[in-house]
């Protein structure tokens, strides 16, 4: 059966966007090794899961990277792979390579990992992650801290109603200052 894995960008104290998504406390100085670890987490994924809103912000940019810049480690990737976007509201998606997840999400997730092939990778938002985070939807959370702090914003762990735990997989500091923290979902 295939995993789902998330991978999310934070700050050192828990937000994963500003109050209105901003992004801009995001540190971006990569290095090879950091750019290998996203590449990684692409390359083991057949599935890339999103919300609606992220999906807005992020598909259109990597479709343009990957033509502008066919360089880049991963746009390409990114643009080839598979995506499911969950939403309420649109019914037909906007970009390709894309279908609509509108169904029960726990039904929806349990349905894509039964599917053949490559892990499943999720890349947000805040809300779509904190909904897989408190049915215990994730099997594998990359958690890439960014060593900046904020005093309010987004954050995807504040709706569980029960303690949830983990098993450390790996934590890893890169040249460029990001650390990577790794866990596994415990199933008590």
């Amino acid at each position: 059966m295939r995993k789902v894995k998330l991978q999310m960008q934070m700050t050192i104290n828990g937000y994963v966007g500003g109050v209105n998504g901003e992004n801009n406390w995001m540190t971006w100085e990569p290095d090879a090794e950091f750019i290998s670890f996203l590449s990684s987490l692409i390359d083991t994924s057949g599935t890339l899961l999103l919300g609606r809103k992220t999906a807005e912000g992020i598909i259109g940019y990597w479709e343009k990277e990957a033509v502008q810049n066919p360089a880049h480690p991963f746009a390409q990737k990114i643009t080839d792979i598979p995506k499911v976007v969950f939403t309420k509201t649109l019914n037909k998606p906007a970009w390709n390579n894309t279908t609509l997840a509108k169904g029960d999400i726990a039904e929806e997730i349990a349905d894509l990992k039964k599917k053949n092939g490559k892990d499943i990778l999720v890349f947000g938002g805040a809300g779509f992650v904190s909904s897989l985070i408190k049915e215990g939807l994730i099997d594998e959370y990359h958690l890439i801290i960014n060593p900046t702090a904020m005093s309010e914003g987004m954050t995807i762990f504040g709706d569980l109603d029960k303690i949830q735990r983990f098993t450390p997989i790996q934590s890893r500091l890169y040249p460029g200052g990001k650390t990577v923290l790794s866990f596994m979902q415990k199933n008590d």
